[in-house]
């Protein structure tokens, strides 16, 4: 009776973990996961809110969790002796937060930083690497997203030496756009400084002159993309190889993503055609 009620526990599990990491799923990598993997080593996701400036992790905290993005933004940050930041990458629902705890990490380098508010399934790191040492399909999964989160980082570090505060605030909206398939977003000056590496009083007057020439509108907090296309002109060329990186890596055949994501595509796809 006792292995009876154990098995039915263990198939409750198995259900709960069906529903959480369908395929309807907005997280790109758990999207792409074969079915018998996800049976097999996802059973213990656990559905979390994401609160705006939340902070996931800290520089040298333990990698106690790997989150899948559902819904929402988060940053990357470097943190400085003197406490300034700036932001090395973004993650949303093409990724994962915490994943150098799969290549042996036991310690985070940098802050986690919730930019936009929203929603990820939570896992222990221990067995999330369990499941990337294990399964090939898992491995193959989170590597094609780790080295695209590498080469996000590198050319970041390029953009931030080379270009203007105006072409990178350009690129970081769009970017974040992206990820959120939405035109409106909460933001302060203070907030897109700190992603920036920047003083506030630059972004000020980038962000007035942006809004001037009509590309975009900020009011009390909440930043609206009025004319995306002419944003996406005035960001320099790092912002087209991450629109690259992310289309790839949400790539709608066979994924079984979101229908906006899938429209998304397909119009960008066309769009460039």
């Amino acid at each position: 009776m006792a292995e009876r009620g154990a098995r039915s526990r263990s198939t409750g599990t198995v259900r709960l973990m069906a529903s959480a990491t369908s395929r309807s799923t907005q997280n790109r990598l758990l999207a792409a996961l074969p079915r018998a993997e996800l049976e097999r080593y996802f059973s213990e996701l656990r559905p979390v809110s994401l609160i705006q400036r939340q902070v996931l992790y800290e520089p040298g905290a333990p990698l106690t969790h790997v989150y899948f993005v559902n819904e929402g933004v988060v940053s990357i940050l470097t943190k400085m002796a003197d406490a300034t930041t700036i932001e090395v990458g973004m993650i949303g629902i093409e990724g994962a937060v915490g994943t150098a705890a799969l290549l042996g990490g036991e310690t985070s380098s940098q802050q986690a930083l919730v930019q936009v508010a929203g929603s990820a399934l939570r896992m222990n790191a221990a067995e999330c690497k369990a499941a990337f040492d294990q399964s090939p399909a898992v491995r193959a999964v989170m590597m094609r997203f780790i080295e695209a989160l590498f080469d996000l980082s590198a050319q970041t570090a390029a953009c931030n030496r080379l270009h203007t505060i105006e072409q990178r605030c350009a690129r970081w909206l769009m970017m974040a756009r992206d990820r959120l398939q939405d035109d409106i977003m909460p933001m302060t000056h203070e907030f897109l400084a700190s992603m920036l590496g920047v003083r506030r009083a630059g972004v000020t007057e980038t962000a007035g002159e942006l809004q001037r020439s009509g590309l975009i509108r900020y009011h009390h907090g909440r930043l609206t993309i009025i004319d995306r296309e002419g944003l996406e002109a005035t960001a320099c060329e790092c912002y087209r190889i991450d629109h690259n990186l992310f289309m790839r890596l949400c790539d709608a055949e066979g994924l079984g993503l979101p229908e906006k994501i899938k429209s998304f595509v397909r119009t960008r796809t066309k769009k460039r055609a």
